[in-house]
């Protein structure tokens, strides 16, 4: 009769431990990985740094990712490309109108993917993605694309219920898409695109280019894009 895992770990929590330890591996050199490449750069960041940040041998490192482009593409994977599923699925559940849609659209962004370590990657792809092309039809394949796709979904649900004029939704979205670039390049600049007395608030300023976007936008003035109208899924502030 075989022992019961939690049993055959009392036995032998060594075992146990290094296999607690085994299982965590692959996030904790993510995690180095994704610090890595936004401190350094791409090209910058070799292999065995990410093993010693991780606290482990480059032999394991190679265990689980074979190349740095392959740990590169999981890192991307991992803090973009794999966060389209849910935010697919919240459009598919939102109650509220479009335009408390987009607002959401653009804060949760802020506060899921720009307010963190994994904006860095957007700016890196622009600095070093013509040298590396291959990673940036990834990039594009993986993270571009979808987001693209999501922001047209978004638009295009406004127009369809007439709550957005016929508008070019391909081109439209950029004017979506830019102050997010903006913001990137902010945080991973040294600040260097505001003044330092200006007191800058990244989501004073995400509320004021989605009032910009939403009155161009509307079919009526100021209908439905107050900021303190913004909700989340279901109609949740």
């Amino acid at each position: 009769m075989p022992t019961p895992r939690f049993l055959a770990d009392k036995l032998c929590p060594v075992r146990a431990k290094r296999e607690r330890r085994k299982e965590a591996r692959p996030g904790e050199l993510l995690a180095a990985a994704l610090d890595l490449f936004v401190e350094k750069g791409y090209a910058a960041t070799r292999s065995e740094e990410v093993a010693v940040r991780a606290g482990v041998s480059k032999g394991t490192l190679f265990l689980y990712f074979p190349s740095k482009e392959e740990l590169f593409k999981a890192v991307v994977v991992e803090n973009l490309g794999g966060r389209f599923t849910e935010w697919n699925q919240e459009f598919e559940t939102f109650e509220g109108t479009t335009a408390q849609m987009l607002r959401y659209c653009m804060r949760v962004w802020w506060e899921r993917v720009g307010l963190t370590q994994a904006s860095g990657l957007t700016k890196l792809m622009m600095s070093e993605g013509a040298n590396f092309p291959e990673l940036a039809d990834f990039y594009r394949q993986e993270v571009v694309r979808p987001g693209h796709a999501l922001l047209r979904r978004i638009i295009q649900r406004g127009i369809d219920r007439g709550e957005f004029r016929p508008v070019d939704v391909d081109h439209t979205i950029y004017s979506v898409v830019a102050p997010m670039i903006f913001l990137m390049l902010w945080k991973h600049s040294a600040n260097l695109c505001v003044d330092e007395g200006d007191n800058f608030d990244p989501l004073k300023y995400i509320e004021m280019q989605a009032d910009a976007v939403l009155y161009g936008l509307s079919t009526r003035p100021r209908a439905e894009v107050e900021p303190d109208e913004a909700a989340g899924p279901s109609g949740a502030a």
